[in-house]
């Protein structure tokens, strides 16, 4: 267990844990969805915003209903999830500022069943994802569960945080103009596989982003020694290849949207040695 007490700082945490609001859905560009990868990576699809959009437009929404009172207060984990995104709050912060740039800190939003977005209705399937259009980051707590049962990873709460910094690194991206680029390009590009390389280069910058986040941790004393080997791991659970070889029984590297295990692990350290922002130029 890391030694998340010696981090201070609290992000933005809305806990709509056990509450299902109206709205569309499934959705969002996060890099661990499963369902976006069912739709778009194996189905042949793309992973453009506006792909996504289509699919929430057509979805029911359940009935809103109030939180439990299991979920009233503060939790373990809600105090996690917290800190993690305070701890990504401060990275960033420091790093537009020496850039000169000023950094919108994201909300996050704790959800089980579905969570109303800007993006339309989060499920329960969909899993971590942030959604541009309210800069919010959405959070099943469950998904990790399925991260271990059914992708294989090892689990553990440094996981869980790379998942966080992952989608953190999507509001970067959108801060940066980057995500913009991004969507604008795929709209223009001349074929589907061109459209899906510049998603895979797109996640494995926000793989290198989560990496920058846990570089700027190393001298903190939260991590102790081999923990961070669970990031990586995480990292290469959620490598298009990984995933479709479980789910299909075979690889194609065409319909990638999201970068190979080898792929994730090796831009997530990327930023984990160097802490160099400019080195997770995945566009170069």
């Amino acid at each position: 267990m890391a030694r998340w007490d010696r981090i201070k700082s609290r992000g933005n945490v809305e806990d709509r844990r056990g509450m299902s609001r109206p709205g569309l859905a499934v959705g969002g560009l996060g890099g661990a969805g499963l369902i976006v990868y069912l739709l778009f990576a194996f189905l042949g699809g793309g992973s453009g915003l506006d792909q996504v959009i289509g699919q929430l437009e057509n979805a029911q929404a359940p009935q809103s209903q109030a939180q439990p009172e299991e979920f009233a207060g503060a939790d373990d984990y809600e105090v996690f999830v917290s800190t993690v995104l305070g701890s990504t709050d401060d990275t960033w912060t420091a790093i537009f500022t020496e850039a000169g740039l000023d950094y919108v800190v994201p909300d996050l939003v704790l959800f089980r069943d579905a969570a109303s977005s800007g993006c339309g209705n989060a499920s329960s399937a969909v899993g971590p994802h942030y959604c541009p259009l309210d800069e919010t980051i959405y959070i099943d707590e469950t998904f990790f569960d399925e991260l271990v049962s059914r992708l294989g990873a090892e689990g553990g709460d440094v996981a869980e945080a790379y998942v966080i910094a992952h989608e953190v690194g999507h509001h970067v991206q959108k801060r940066l103009g980057v995500m913009e680029q991004v969507q604008s390009a795929q709209q223009s590009a001349g074929s589907q596989e061109e459209a899906n390389d510049l998603s895979v280069r797109l996640e494995l910058q926000a793989d290198c982003f989560a990496g920058i986040w846990a570089y700027s941790l190393r001298d903190a004393g939260v991590f102790l020694p081999g923990e961070i080997q669970e990031a990586m791991d995480a990292a290469a659970a959620v490598g298009d290849d990984r995933i479709q070889e479980r789910v299909q029984g075979q690889v194609n590297p065409e319909s990638w949207t999201h970068g190979s295990s080898e792929q994730r692990v090796d831009w997530f350290t990327r930023g984990f040695e160097n802490g160099d922002p400019g080195s997770c130029d995945t566009f170069d």
